[in-house]
């Protein structure tokens, strides 16, 4: 009788193994879709269908937890977790920084453009160098 029970408990093992990483992938592949939609009504759709997706996986984890299923990984140890969201904070940091930067930059280099540079014929990498080289004698453009 036992035997008839754990033949009868692969087939639905495997099967929901195969839906589970179904589930995973789809919820990557709308993840990837809502940050590339330009849209905001798509874009939108897609966060709906992840969230749908999303709670659709929790739901057939804890499924098949409960049936012995699927086995809890070992749990993490507070110190690994608390490590790696410092590096997370700082490398978030660090990109608001290089964005921040980069904003700030953009207006900055369209100002010290001289209006008829364009207009001559200089290429870019031309007008470049030769305001490096007026920021290096101390000539600014305002």
């Amino acid at each position: 009788m036992q035997q008839a029970q754990i033949q009868s408990m692969l087939p639905e093992a495997d099967l929901a193994y195969t839906v589970l990483a179904d589930l995973k992938r789809v919820v990557r592949e709308y993840a990837t879709a809502a940050t590339e939609a330009n849209c905001p009504e798509i874009r939108q759709m897609f966060t709906d269908l992840l969230n749908s997706s999303l709670r659709m996986q929790g739901d057939l984890y804890q499924l098949m937890q409960q049936n012995n299923m699927y086995s809890s990984p070992s749990p993490a140890l507070r110190q690994e977790l608390e490590k790696q969201l410092d590096q997370n904070r700082q490398t978030l940091q660090q990109t608001k920084q290089l964005i921040q930067q980069m904003m700030s930059a953009a207006p900055q280099a369209m100002q010290h453009m001289p209006m008829g540079s364009m207009q001559s014929g200089q290429t870019h990498p031309q007008q470049h160098q030769q305001n490096q080289q007026h920021q290096q004698q101390g000539h600014f453009y305002n």
